[in-house]
C-alpha cells in the first residue's frame, strides 16, 4: 500500500507504495483510510517541535472504514465507518476514570506501537496512528464509530484540529454567552476555537494573526474583529473598556503569545494554552501577579475532549449548520501531494488540505 514516511527531521516525506502492515493483534483494529487532514502538528513532528520517533508514518487526523478486528474487540465490526482519535480513551486507566479521557494513559502505549513494515523494518505511525497511509492498525479504543450517513471525506478534521479548537473553547475555557473572547492564531485550530466561541454564544470574538488573509478567513467563521498582534491593546481598550477579555486562547504555541494572552484577559479571566510549543521554551510570570489577578491559566490537551461523546456532539452541530467543516477544507489532495501541502502550511498560507484515498 501507499504511505508517506518521514525518515529524518526537517526532511521531506517519502511516498512509497511498498508499505505493509503487521498482523492485527488482540484489542486492535485495521482501518482503511478514506481521508486524512493535514494538521500543523504533523509539521511540528517533521521539524522537531513535537518529539516523535523517526522514522515514522505521519498523520493523526483521519476517518475511514474498519476492515478487520482483533480478538476481544466487540464494539466494532468490519464495515463500520469511524473517525480516528489519537488519544485512545481506554475507559480503564486512572485518567479516564477521573473523567479526563483526553489524558488517557494508554496514549503512550499507543504512541510506541509500530505496525508499518518497510522492507522488513517495523516503523511506527505518528502518535500511534499514521493516517498518511491507505491503511493502519490502531487500538480499538482509538476508533470512534459514526453513522453510516456521515461523509468521511469531510469529517476527518474532527479527529484533531476541530476537536482541539472547539473543545478548547467549550470544554476547557467554558466560554459563556455574552462574553468577550480573543484568539491568537488563525490556523485550523484557531479557526475551530473561533467557531467554538461562536457556538458558545460569545458576544465579541477577536481574531489575532499576522496575515490579513487569515484574519479575513477568521471573520467567515465567526470572528467579530480581526487585528494584528500590535493592535491587541487597542482592541482591548475599545471592546472591553481596558478591563481585558473574559477569555483568551493561544493557538500557536509561542511563549510571547502565551504571555500576551495572559496579559490581555481581565482579572479573574481565563487564558488557555492550546498551541503546542517546544519543550525547551519557557514562559515567565511573577509570583505576585498570579496571586493578585486571580487569572486562570489552563492548558488544553485535545480540547479536554471525551471523544465518545464529543465527536457525536460535533457531528450534530455540523449536521444542523452550526459548525462549518466544509469551509475549512481549502484543498483536496492525493497522498503524492503531501509535501506541497506541508510547504504551503509552513509558508503560512490559508490552506487546510485533506488527503482523499
Amino acid at each position: 500500500m501507499k504511505a508517506a514516511v518521514l525518515w529524518e527531521l526537517d526532511g521531506e516525506l517519502e511516498v512509497r507504495d511498498d508499505v505493509q502492515l503487521t498482523d492485527v493483534g488482540p484489542g486492535e483494529v485495521r482501518v482503511r483510510l478514506v481521508s486524512s487532514g493535514v494538521c500543523h502538528s504533523d509539521v511540528s513532528a517533521q521539524n522537531g517541535t513535537i518529539p516523535s520517533a523517526i522514522p515514522c508514518v505521519l498523520g493523526h487526523e483521519g476517518a475511514g472504514v474498519v476492515e478487520e478486528v482483533g480478538a476481544g474487540v466487540t464494539e466494532l465490526a468490519p464495515g463500520d465507518p469511524a473517525i480516528i482519535s489519537f488519544t485512545p480513551a481506554c475507559r480503564h486507566c486512572k485518567m479516564c476514570l477521573r473523567g479526563k479521557p483526553n489524558l488517557c494513559h494508554a496514549m503512550m502505549q499507543m504512541t510506541q506501537s509500530a505496525h508499518f513494515l518497510i522492507k522488513g523494518q517495523t516503523v511506527p505511525g505518528y502518535t500511534g496512528c499514521g493516517t498518511f497511509a491507505e491503511q493502519m492498525i490502531v487500538p480499538a479504543a482509538a476508533v470512534i464509530k459514526v453513522g453510516a450517513d456521515i461523509p468521511l471525506d469531510v469529517v476527518s478534521l474532527i479527529g484533531c484540529g476541530v476537536m482541539t479548537g472547539v473543545g478548547a473553547s467549550i470544554n476547557t475555557a467554558q466560554i459563556t454567552p455574552g462574553s468577550s473572547v480573543i484568539v491568537f492564531g488563525c490556523g485550523g485550530v484557531g479557526i475551530s476555537a473561533i467557531q467554538g466561541a461562536r457556538i458558545a454564544g460569545a458576544a465579541e470574538i477577536v481574531a489575532v494573526d499576522v496575515l490579513d488573509s487569515k484574519l479575513e478567513a477568521a471573520k467567515q467563521f465567526g470572528a467579530t474583529h480581526g487585528v494584528k498582534p500590535d493592535q491587541v491593546d487597542d482592541a482591548k481598550n475599545t471592546i472591553t473598556g481596558g478591563e481585558g477579555f473574559d477569555f483568551g486562547l493561544e493557538c500557536v504555541g509561542r511563549p510571547e503569545l502565551i504571555r500576551q494572552t495572559f496579559d490581555v484577559v481581565r482579572r479573574g479571566g481565563t487564558a488557555v494554552v492550546v498551541g503546542v510549543g517546544r519543550m525547551t521554551e519557557k514562559v515567565e510570570f511573577s509570583a505576585f501577579e498570579l496571586f493578585f489577578n486571580e487569572k486562570n491559566l489552563k492548558g488544553s490537551m485535545y480540547g479536554s475532549a471525551n471523544v465518545r461523546l464529543d465527536f457525536d456532539r460535533l457531528l450534530r452541530l455540523w449536521k444542523y449548520g452550526k459548525l462549518d467543516l466544509e469551509g475549512m477544507i481549502s484543498r483536496r489532495i492525493k497522498l503524492e501531494e503531501i509535501n506541497d501541502a506541508f510547504r504551503a502550511m509552513q509558508a503560512g498560507e490559508v490552506v487546510r488540505s485533506v488527503i482523499q484515498y
